[in-house]
């Protein structure tokens, strides 16, 4: 079990190797949505760790054990998240600020109401492995609501996103730990209530919102790290 989302298979895939100098042990690293043991859309290709003999243990992971862990956090709904308008209170995000931008968000109130942000993936993020690190593509969406004084909320606009991150790793204390880089970011216009505007004005805000609340959260999930056999 790694968290209340997901669970690793570290089981043998072959019999152990046993040679003069070293053993070899092929584990399955397999991550699947807890207690729903499904197949994943991927394949796992073999691979070979380069012939070293400085240390008593060598771990390598393949791209295979990211990719698993990708599909079962998506499956479980991980990449989901709602930024409540207490939040957006704290940094002064409201109908208002949006109302200065477009001109039809600002006929909801006369005073300004808060908003809530509900981001979710629309695919499954896609893994590309480098040396001591891994980056991600992330498609998804960011609805932004108001939230009106009845305590009801009304849909204003929603964003496609399209995020490229990195992830660089270490391992401590038996766990392979993360820390996550947001390198770029894109905007479109998916759906809109108040008619059409130009995304590029709503970028900094948006972009604003991502750094300090989503990017920060995710790393305090990363630094909590995976158990390794």
């Amino acid at each position: 079990q790694i968290d209340d989302l997901a669970e690793v298979d570290y089981s043998l895939s072959s019999s152990p190797a046993v040679f003069q100098p070293f053993i070899d042990l092929d584990l399955k690293g397999i991550v699947f949505p807890a207690g729903n043991y499904t197949d994943s859309p991927y394949v796992a290709a073999s691979f070979t760790i380069p012939d070293q003999s400085d240390s008593m243990l060598y771990l390598a992971l393949s791209e295979y054990f990211f990719q698993t862990s990708s599909f079962a956090y998506y499956t479980s709904g991980a990449f989901n998240t709602t930024i409540a308008e207490e939040t957006c209170s704290y940094f002064n995000i409201n109908t208002e600020i949006f109302g200065s931008i477009i001109p039809e968000v600002a006929k909801y109130s006369v005073t300004p109401n808060p908003v809530m942000l509900k981001l979710m993936a629309t695919e499954i993020p896609i893994i590309s492995l480098e040396q001591d690190s891994f980056t991600v593509e992330i498609q998804g969406s960011m609805e932004v609501l108001a939230v009106l004084p009845d305590s009801t909320t009304q849909s204003l606009f929603t964003m496609n996103i399209a995020a490229n991150t990195s992830i660089s790793l270490n391992i401590f204390d038996q766990k392979l730990m993360g820390s996550l880089c947001l390198n770029r970011l894109q905007f479109s216009l998916a759906h809109s209530n108040v008619g059409s505007f130009e995304v590029l004005l709503l970028e900094n805000i948006l972009s604003y919102i991502l750094q300090t609340e989503v990017i920060p959260s995710a790393n305090a999930k990363l630094s909590k790290g995976f158990p390794l056999p």
